[in-house]
């Protein structure tokens, strides 16, 4: 089916979370035509699931104890020596004048009454940096923000239509999108830079922190267009979802990590202590420490309960105000976290891999830019530290702004001819069978017999159909990230980070590098040759 309609402008970005709707206001205020496209409306991303806050160290804020080079090293140190160090510096380097930019365009954080900003500590971090908003309402603040500095700023918003593949010209730059609006019908977005900021792909899992958009739609489109993608068998597990009974499915509930760098323990059925003698900083280890924890001690099934441990805050006095998500959600299920330990399990949170991409937004493909959870800028490695996601997004979205105008102004991107394009066909896998796959075989523990089983139920089930229709976009994007992954974490024999092999429980430190992961000519995630990931870290 051929494209029907078309639209032009300088950039178009594909999302509407922190990253790209940061990107969109500075191309904006750059001078730049900017078209912003999402798949739904404009406030389902996963953005606003975000609890925790932003982890920044501001000078006029900051604990004196604190510094800019002690954030540094607790990335480095979460990221299991996966981390690219010029990233990880940029960014956080960045992060207090991104954060400021943010106030300025109307966001509110929480503050004390000197006026200083609150600030809290999670998982890994050596000190209070984490400034928050509406307790644990970080994400639906920077939304509302985001959204509302959009329409102020008149930034044309598309909503309900879905990218599907890039437009590219005969010397392989890409110069457009293909899409399908809300009734199907396919148009061509036509422009010399396109954004990614798809965000991430929770839903590859049958339980998960994210909403139902996060089906990897920006890496498989990607990966199409010919950029690589990297770390992508890096799939953090958040250690405390609300566990809401056997068999929960879809976008489960968050308790922020906010709660137990506030004092809330992990015990287990019986009132035992998990964290305790598990790692030095207990409680407050790094995510993949906390999470392959709770796994271990779940197998044994500890006072007869073997798919869930408890997140006990009864000592904090202030759940109600300061954590009120958290605790509507406990409502909800029928747990008063003043009396109840709170029932938590593991669930799929965070991919620390993807396109690759510099700090700066560019990928190895010309016109194509990607920033956000959807981008590997090396920032995470093999495991991202806490409420560094929100960071990122605030600091590469502007960055990938800045370079789009620069690239446009020294004619390095430039308006061309495209052929006409029209719905391709891609390998799709029913979607239910693959959650399972996935979630019983490439969750947290993993092994080579379990990663083949996944492999044989693909290769069986998938079927090559014409992506007309947003869910098959959805489910191909999840077949080809699903294949990627396994592709990856069948060659990495090793534990590392978010990587738990059950058959290989050590890390080796011949595995510390990046694996590369790019299409072969029939569509197929395959890992690429060594020699292209020189210089990755």
């Amino acid at each position: 089916m051929a494209a029907r309609w078309e639209a032009r402008a300088d950039l178009i970005v594909v999302g509407t979370g922190v990253a790209g709707l940061t990107a969109a206001l500075r191309a904006r205020e750059l001078g730049l035509r900017v078209l912003v496209v999402t798949k739904a409306a404009g406030d389902d991303g996963n953005t606003r699931w975000a609890q925790g806050g932003v982890a920044v160290v501001m000078e006029d804020q900051h604990d004196p104890g604190d510094s800019v080079a002690k954030h540094i090293g607790d990335t480095l140190t979460a990221g299991a020596g996966l981390c690219d160090d010029a990233a990880v510096a940029a960014i956080i380097t960045d992060g207090p004048a991104a954060v400021a930019r943010l106030r300025e365009r109307g966001a509110v954080f929480d503050a004390k009454p000197d006026g200083l900003l609150e600030r809290t500590r999670e998982g890994g971090h050596s000190a209070f940096r984490v400034v928050h908003a509406g307790g644990d309402a970080t994400g639906a603040e920077v939304e509302r923000a985001l959204l509302k500095a959009t329409v102020d700023g008149r930034v044309p918003l598309l909503e309900n239509h879905i990218a599907v593949d890039a437009v590219k010209t005969p010397l392989g730059a890409v110069a457009g999108l293909l899409v399908l609006d809300g009734n199907g019908v396919p148009g061509v977005l036509t422009a010399p830079a396109v954004l990614l900021a798809t965000g991430g792909l929770g839903q590859m899992y049958q339980a998960t922190s994210n909403p139902s958009v996060a089906t990897g739609d920006g890496l498989a489109l990607a990966l199409r267009a010919g950029a690589l993608a990297a770390d992508v068998e890096f799939i953090q597990f958040h250690p405390t979802v609300l566990y809401t009974g056997r068999g929960a499915r879809g976008r489960c509930p968050l308790v922020t990590e906010a709660v137990r760098g506030e004092g809330a323990v992990l015990i287990d059925a019986t009132g035992a202590r998990v964290m305790k003698g598990v790692h030095p900083l207990e409680d407050l280890a790094p995510r993949d420490v906390v999470a392959a924890a709770i796994t271990r001690h779940m197998a044994t099934g500890p006072g007869g309960v073997d798919d869930h441990v408890f997140l006990d805050a009864t000592a904090l006095h202030d759940m109600a105000t300061r954590f009120p998500t958290v605790f509507s959600a406990c409502n909800s299920v029928g747990i008063d976290p003043a009396v109840d330990p709170i029932p938590v399990a593991p669930a799929a949170h965070f991919a620390c891999g993807g396109v690759v991409s510099t700090v700066d937004g560019r990928t190895g493909v010309t016109g194509l830019y990607a920033v956000g959870e959807v981008a590997r800028t090396g920032l995470h490695g093999a495991n991202r530290l806490a409420s560094n996601s929100l960071l990122e997004g605030l600091v590469c979205g502007t960055r990938a702004a800045e370079t789009v105008a620069a690239d446009l102004a020294i004619g390095l991107i430039a308006p061309a001819r495209t052929a006409e394009v029209s719905l391709p066909t891609a390998p799709v896998a029913d979607r239910d069978l693959l959650q399972r796959v996935m979630s019983r075989y490439a969750a947290i523990g993993r092994d080579a017999e379990g990663l083949a089983v996944v492999g044989s139920v693909l290769d069986v089930s998938t079927v090559d159909k014409q992506l007309e229709s947003r869910e098959l976009v959805e489910d191909a994007a999840l077949t080809m990230a699903a294949r990627a992954l396994i592709a990856a974490a069948q060659q990495r024999t090793e534990s590392r980070g978010c990587h738990v092999r059950t058959d290989f429980t050590e890390r080796s430190e011949s595995w510390q590098r990046s694996q590369l992961v790019r299409l072969t000519p029939t569509g197929q995630p395959v890992l690429a040759d060594p020699v292209l990931a020189e210089g990755v870290a």
